[in-house]
């Protein structure tokens, strides 16, 4: 499929204003323009077309780019001083995704942050002394999953960890963000991802999670922060990949769900967008495109074939956009042409770049063996369907579609907090493989 290759003019597949104009109307026409100018080079309007083949992914400028934050921030960052453990995700996952191996006095640098700022109570704040708070704590524990030595591992207080989780879990089910903060799905998310990894969930933890998440799907089909309110693509990858660790998706409104999921990709951009009437963004590659592989298993469950996921979203178009759009030539990834780079849309457009390049399904054959979080490790790529538009070297590494770490971390660290039950169910894994 794809959006380059399309004959006539671009903008035919536009967006029309049926002669309304609004501010919404104008805004979207003007990011449609700017992108229709860095395709048009590769477009059949071009009087000498660029094969889209020749589309290149600058991997040694985006690490090189990333590599930069580790020796001075821009003043600008001081805005993010309470999220640490997000730059050091960001940054270790983008650099993870383009295979580059991150050198010991960065994994020694990072361990040495995540250990001053884990709370005595439990749990990660964003620095040193700040309370602990679950999105921080997420992106903690993804960090020392991702540096992936042991002594990242022992880190983390499973014991404190336990706790702090509990403190922020309410009777309905949902999860404060911090004690004493504000409901948010994103929360249900945080928590099981953290929980799921160093294996530590219970049935106290999870009770009536589901239930509640389900309460945020609204009448579109998407999910919000919270019962009543619009539904958005990151609360509902959040939203969705919190069932999907808790093994309930099915109480999700399948086909609601899906026919929201797949109109948030634009038609002529070939990005996502996370809200209806919203604009194309980049780090919508992840939030809205990470939806896809989860969505696929979904569809199966309920007797689809996994190529339906085909004819859900343009995995082309998607990359396409990537490449062509959200690429600055000096390093780093964006949101649009219109925007400028940052290490949050590199991470995540990288990160939806990988999901759309291997596509990741789940080992349906093998749930019975791998009960609880276990099942997070049923996930494998099916080779003969990874697509990788532009030059063949674009091809990054495999993340995890419901933990967004990269997929051979996500073993190692299994087998860390899991032991020989996580040993049995990855041998069983790679025996299918070999046999499929």
């Amino acid at each position: 499929m794809g959006v380059l290759n399309r004959e006539g003019d671009l903008q035919a597949y536009g967006y029309n204003d049926d002669g309304i104009v609004t501010d919404s109307s104008e805004v979207q026409l003007e990011t449609e323009e700017s992108i229709r100018r860095v395709f048009f080079p590769y477009t059949q309007e071009s009087p000498m077309p660029l094969p889209i083949a020749s589309l290149e992914l600058r991997k040694l400028r985006h690490v090189k780019y990333v590599l930069g934050a580790l020796d001075k921030l821009a003043s600008h960052w001081t805005a993010l001083d309470a999220s640490k453990p997000w730059l050091c995700y960001w940054i270790l996952h983008a650099l993870d995704l383009l295979g580059y191996r991150i050198p010991e006095r960065l994994a020694v640098r990072a361990i040495s942050t995540m250990q001053h700022i884990q709370s005595p109570t439990g749990g990660f704040g964003g620095g040193p002394g700040q309370e602990a708070h679950l999105a921080t704590t997420y992106a903690a524990v993804n960090t020392l999953a991702i540096i992936g030595t042991k002594e990242a591992y022992d880190v983390i207080n499973r014991e404190t960890l336990k706790k702090f989780l509990m403190s922020v879990k309410q009777k309905d089910g949902s999860f404060t963000m911090t004690v004493g903060g504000e409901v948010d799905v994103r929360g249900s998310y945080c928590a099981m991802s953290a929980a799921t990894i160093t294996n530590i969930v219970t049935p106290e933890l999870t009770a009536n999670a589901a239930e509640f998440i389900a309460r945020c799907q609204t009448y579109e089909g998407g999910i919000g922060g919270f019962p009543g309110v619009e539904a958005h693509a990151g609360y509902t990858f959040c939203g969705l990949a919190a069932l999907e660790l808790l093994g309930r998706t099915d109480i999700l409104n399948l086909d609601t769900f899906t026919k929201w999921s797949s109109s948030r990709q634009m038609s002529m951009e070939g990005g996502f967008q996370g809200r209806t009437n919203k604009l194309v963004d980049g780090c919508y590659a992840f939030w809205t495109g990470g939806i896809f592989p989860i969505l696929g298993k979904m569809l199966e469950t309920a007797g689809q074939d996994q190529e339906a996921l085909d004819f859900v979203y343009d995995r082309d178009g998607l990359q396409e956009y990537l490449l062509a759009a959200c690429q600055s030539k000096t390093g780093g990834l964006r949101d649009k042409p219109s925007k400028s780079v940052d290490y949050y849309h590199t991470c995540y457009c990288l990160s939806g770049l990988s999901l759309s390049q291997h596509q990741i399904s789940f080992r349906h054959e093998l749930k019975d063996i791998a009960p609880g979080g276990l099942s997070a490790l049923l996930w494998s790529e099916n080779y003969d369907k990874r697509r990788v538009m532009g030059s063949p070297s674009n091809v990054l590494e495999t993340t995890h579609p419901v933990l967004n770490i990269r997929m051979d971390k996500v073993r190692k660290a299994f087998l860390h907090y899991y032991g020989k039950a996580a040993e049995d169910v990855i041998e069983e894994v790679d025996i299918e493989i070999i046999r499929s």
